[in-house]
């Protein structure tokens, strides 16, 4: 059985036994969260977000790619969302959701001409240098912490390696580095501070746009400023936005996800003594078991249809639910894991708003550089904490730890 929400929304019966998307269960167990959805509901179930709202989350597998492969009958755009008249202006939720000009949101020829600047953009980066810078900026922090012994691999690597690449990829300085940061926490945490970090995230964009449209470099920003499609400096700031959270957050966390599954499981022990093979394999498993992004909003029905089972009407909100799809017993083995080397999980998304194949290379640049290196200088790294102390972050829509303490034998500084 699901867990039902405290009180059904009102004059939504399709709703009465909603899972709610919060509290402690999505911190502690989500994936028995989601075998419960799908046990009861199927492949697409009621849901509750906070403050009541509605909403369907798509956990099969087959559904999800049907939703993102559909845009005909499932949009981008939020506008044509039901339930905008029912959530109050400070809805912690709304930076999420709200129908911004953005890529994001972008459909038809409009979503082909802003899509096509940021790949040309992205697909300039060298593969080669971005290692490189990889590399270098994993040293420099690596040398901060290496001294000591002792280091939390969340707060003072991977949330900061990703960041720090990202800054010199797009043309941000590495300076604005911590409060972007935080800005990016604060949003997609969801609480009642989440809008003033979504514009203080705006605010720095417009000053990269305005600075690159006088000072152009060989960075993303100055690519799509001279890009053929056209876009002025609010669809170029507002869109270098999207790239940096959808850049972050998810490397970020499958960064620290991989690391947490080889130090607590002894398939991966090899790694810690330089197996490449095995780094490999962990940052894979990492995407199916724990990947960075549980839940994205999402999708709305451009009118009545069916999915899963379940009515669903024009204006709804549909969550994709990337976890519970890339567990669906459809796509597993027998054992309930997936095939060895299988990269079929939908961590990235599908469909025309997945993530831009130049966006994933770099990704995987960034997470497989970070481990290699980390590993490189601190070969006998080892949890500091028992397993069961490590904490999630208390959200449905992130998977990721609050934070990873390591130990290891000081003086592998250099």
């Amino acid at each position: 059985m699901t867990e039902p929400a405290a009180t059904p929304p009102p004059g939504c019966p399709a709703h009465a036994g909603a899972t709610p998307l919060y509290g402690p269960r999505f911190q502690t167990d989500p994936s028995q969260v989601y075998r419960e959805m799908r046990a009861g509901h199927g492949p697409v179930a009621p849901v509750e977000l906070a403050g009541g709202v509605p909403a369907w989350l798509v956990i099969g597998y087959r559904e999800l790619q049907l939703v993102t492969g559909q845009p005909q009958l499932f949009g981008r755009d939020s506008t044509r969302w039901t339930g905008w008249a029912t959530v109050a202006e400070d809805w912690p939720l709304k930076p999420m959701m709200a129908p911004v000009p953005s890529i994001l949101y972008a459909e038809g020829e409009e979503h082909v001409r802003r899509s096509r600047a940021v790949t040309d953009a992205l697909a300039a980066v060298d593969p080669y240098e971005l290692r490189k810078h990889c590399e270098e900026l994993a040293d420099r922090l690596i040398d901060d912490f290496a001294g000591r012994g002792e280091a939390d691999l969340v707060a003072e690597y991977a949330h900061r390696l990703p960041l720090l690449v990202l800054c010199r990829v797009l043309g941000l300085s590495e300076e604005q580095a911590p409060v972007l940061i935080e800005a990016l926490l604060t949003m997609l945490d969801g609480g009642p501070d989440a809008p003033a970090g979504a514009q203080r995230l705006l605010a720095a964009m417009l000053e990269l746009v305005e600075e690159k449209a006088a000072h152009p470099g060989d960075d993303v920003a100055s690519r799509m400023l001279a890009h053929p499609a056209g876009l002025n400096h609010d669809e170029i700031m507002r869109d270098l936005r999207v790239m940096l959270i959808a850049g972050h957050q998810p490397t970020s966390y499958w960064m620290s996800n991989a690391l947490r599954l080889m130090l607590t499981d002894e398939r991966f022990a090899a790694s810690l003594s330089g197996g490449r093979r095995s780094i490999s394999q962990a940052l894979n498993e990492a995407l199916w078991e724990d990947t960075p992004t549980q839940i994205f909003a999402g999708r709305w029905a451009t009118r009545d249809t069916q999915l899963g089972g379940q009515r669903i009407a024009a204006g709804d909100m549909l969550l994709l639910g990337f976890a519970g799809a890339n567990a669906d017993p459809s796509v597993r083995q027998p054992d309930g894991r997936p095939a060895e080397g299988n990269r079929a999980y939908l961590s990235y998304s599908y469909g025309e708003h997945g993530c831009p194949f130049p966006a994933q290379e770099a990704a995987e640049v960034i997470a497989t550089t970070a481990v290699e290196v980390l590993l490189d200088r601190l070969p006998d790294l080892r949890l500091a904490v028992a397993e069961h102390a490590l904490v999630w972050r208390p959200s449905a829509w992130v998977r990721g730890l609050v934070a990873l303490p390591v130990s290891f034998a000081p003086g592998y500084a250099g």
